[in-house]
């Protein structure tokens, strides 16, 4: 249905006595098309009309004056490209590094959904923790037959040398990005945890600070919650791991290096934590203690918030042709005498297959029901859901285990014949390494495309904080399916961002001005 159940933007304008410049685009939302191809529309019903909380935002922006809009989404871009808001991409023929898309129009979470998003995303964190603590220790989950053996003995991203490892106050996993995503009949699920080097939260400060400018008395209005705590929240966690008992611990954020696809990223939480960025040519071990290099001499490191890979960081434990990395920084963190976040060996709990357990996980850990439910999900290891798999290409999505960023997948109604039966080779060869899912009608969001608005498929991916105690940052990144049509909302594939409005309890209902 179109949307136009509020006084159209042309209504106002005629009130006001205002006409549209003819070289001016006008877009408002008086054309879009909110439910007809039966997708979930995160600001609108079915019929037509606002969803409660996008009231006031719909109200905005049909309010706005002929090219309004479009001059605010440029402005928007203008200050992305000042600001230096970029990502990398390996091996495209158009350059490495491009400003971070971004759309204007944002998505708006309710209060009382947030709260079970939150509760749901807390159980989840903790039961991931206590399973990572579990593979590198007893391993009782799979001795009890909750998680099968070959699941464990296929992990491509356990850690020998992590075995036995105590991290600071039993938590592996610091940061966690998990991807959400809602279906048709508006419901949420897990789609994936990102347990290792999540990125992207960089993006969601940004974005919140170039929407507030933007829309000062909307956000006003309607009583967003607040992101922009998180570097100092992150900063405190990361204190609070240090292994001497010092007021103020040497926390760097370590890096790979400029051509890393979020270098931004890094550069930008350093500098927000009031911390330093460092690469592994800047560290060196003496004495048992990691120290940095500065021009003053060498200082002692407490703290490294490592955004590099488990394979990279150490040459003396794992990949010796590692040259980002810190020789014998392994031995310094079993001592205890420096800290890690993320502890290494946590993408043992990053795998796809293994996603398909943390149900069972829940359930058994915290003997609780899972809050979030996950995408049903076929792992390829097990002969009857491969049998099913196979014969079922042509409608379901196949994963790689250890893939990220929409590689190493196969969109099965929308691939041809050959990629369908050369995923059937991959499974056959190695089922292990394969879960499928079924294709999920993902949510979608009002765009900008040219003068008018289109829905854009999008997920969610909120990040969270496990320290002393469990912290969710409000909203998350909202990723963006750019081009018509698809589901892939990675950067590398085409994919943008949105702002995420997580509105507040009793929120006033007045218009902005």
């Amino acid at each position: 249905m179109m949307a136009g159940t509020l006084m159209s933007g042309m209504q106002q304008q005629q009130q006001s006595g205002a006409a549209p410049a003819p070289h001016e685009p006008w877009i408002t939302f008086d054309n879009y098309d909110a439910g007809s191809d039966g997708f979930y529309d995160e600001l609108f019903e079915p019929e037509g009309s606002p969803r409660a909380d996008a009231l006031l935002l719909i109200q905005k922006i049909n309010s706005l004056a002929p090219g309004e809009l479009r001059r605010r989404q440029t402005a928007i871009e203008r200050s992305l490209l000042r600001m230096g808001i970029t990502f990398n991409v390996y091996g495209d023929s158009q350059g490495t590094e491009r400003i971070w898309p971004f759309d204007i129009v944002p998505r708006i979470v309710p209060a009382k959904e947030w709260v079970r998003l939150e509760s749901g995303l807390k159980q989840r964190i903790k039961a991931l923790n206590l399973f990572i603590n579990d593979m590198y220790h007893d391993r009782q989950i799979v001795r009890d037959g909750v998680v099968p053996e070959a699941v464990f003995e296929g992990a491509k991203a356990y850690r020998e040398a992590c075995r036995g490892l105590k991290p600071p106050h039993g938590v592996w996993c610091h940061i966690t990005g998990t991807d959400l995503v809602r279906d048709a009949k508006g419901d949420m699920y897990v789609l994936e945890d990102n347990m290792r080097c999540p990125s992207g939260v960089s993006y969601v400060l940004q974005n919140r600070f170039l929407m507030k400018q933007t829309f000062p008395q909307l956000f006003e209005a309607s009583r967003i919650r607040a992101v922009e705590n998180y570097p100092n929240r992150l900063l405190r966690l990361l204190e609070s791991l240090a292994p001497r008992d010092i007021a103020h611990p040497t926390v760097v954020v370590l890096t790979p290096g400029i051509y890393n696809s979020a270098y931004y990223e890094h550069s930008f939480l350093a500098q927000q934590m009031g911390v330093q960025l460092v690469e592994g040519r800047d560290l060196a071990v003496r004495d048992g203690v990691v120290y940095m290099r500065t021009t003053g001499g060498f200082e002692r490191v407490d703290v490294i918030y490592r955004r590099i890979d488990d394979d990279f960081l150490d040459p003396k434990t794992f990949r010796p042709d590692s040259a980002l990395g810190v020789p014998g920084l392994m031995d310094v963190y079993r001592s205890g005498r420096v800290a890690m976040a993320n502890a290494p060996g946590t993408g043992v709990a990053d795998d796809k297959v293994v996603y398909a357990y943390v149900p069972r996980m829940i359930k058994y850990y915290l003997n609780e029901e899972a809050i979030l439910p996950n995408v049903p999900t076929f792992v390829c290891a097990e002969e009857e859901q491969r049998r099913h798999v196979l014969g079922n290409l042509d409608k379901l999505v196949v994963k790689a285990a250890n893939e990220s960023g929409g590689y190493g997948m196969l969109i099965g109604p929308h691939a041809t014949p050959d990629d369908r039966r050369k995923f059937a080779d991959l499974i056959q060869k190695n089922p292990r390494n394969y879960i499928a899912q079924p294709t999920l009608s993902l949510s979608r969001v009002p765009t900008i495309v040219d003068d008018h608005f289109e829905g854009r498929h999008v997920d969610l991916r909120p990040y969270i904080l496990y320290g002393e105690e469990v912290f969710v940052l409000p909203g998350g990144l909202t990723r963006v399916a750019l081009k018509k049509g698809s589901l892939v909302v990675n950067s590398s594939q085409g994919g943008g961002s949105k702002d995420t409005w997580v509105i507040a309890e009793n929120r006033m209902k007045k218009p902005a001005s």
